[in-house]
């Protein structure tokens, strides 16, 4: 609830800034001399592009937030049962060993958005946010284009009992090796 509170709070922030410097684009613009139109224009730019960018960001939110309620009500939602360090992050090694099981669920479906969803809480969890939001996207892109996946899909094996070769899109750990 925190992490919420202190988003709207920073959007409220950002809203009110685009609207300031809006106002003073459009100031310039209306000062009519060619070297304020042209740093007018310049300034709206800047409150256009956060816009988008707090659009998109809230957009993503929403959706995380969806699978993961969604992850919830289906009991596969991940359990935050990790060591913390007394300043409350989590233990770097307890992290690592949970995304190597994550990675490793995620090579075996890599087309279900659950073990993605799971993958990107456990690169959250190693200090990845770049990988993590990637993962996430993956999540939600996979969530869109088949919303009726089976929880635990069945994965065929190849003849000699060996897990098939990872995908391209396999993924990669926090550390990058």
């Amino acid at each position: 609830m925190r992490a919420k509170i202190t988003y709207i709070i920073t959007a409220a922030v950002l809203v009110f800034y685009f609207f300031l410097v809006g106002s003073r684009g459009v100031m310039l613009i209306r000062h009519g001399t060619p070297v304020t139109v042209t740093f007018g224009v310049a300034v709206l730019i800047l409150p256009v592009i956060g816009v988008w960018f707090l659009w998109k960001n809230t957009q993503f939110v929403r959706r995380a937030n969806a699978l993961a309620a969604e992850l919830d009500a289906e009991g596969g939602l991940p359990v935050d049962d990790l060591p913390r360090a007394p300043s409350g992050r989590i233990e770097r090694d307890a992290a690592d060993a949970v995304f190597t099981k994550r990675r490793e669920e995620t090579e075996d479906a890599p087309d279900d958005w659950r073990t993605w969803f799971r993958l990107a809480v456990a690169y959250q969890d190693a200090r990845d946010t770049p990988r993590a939001r990637k993962a996430m996207q993956r999540a939600i892109a996979l969530h869109k284009s088949r919303p009726n996946t089976p929880s635990s899909p069945t994965v065929p094996t190849p003849p000699g009992g060996e897990p098939a070769p990872s995908s391209p899109a396999a993924p990669s750990s926090p550390s990058g090796a």
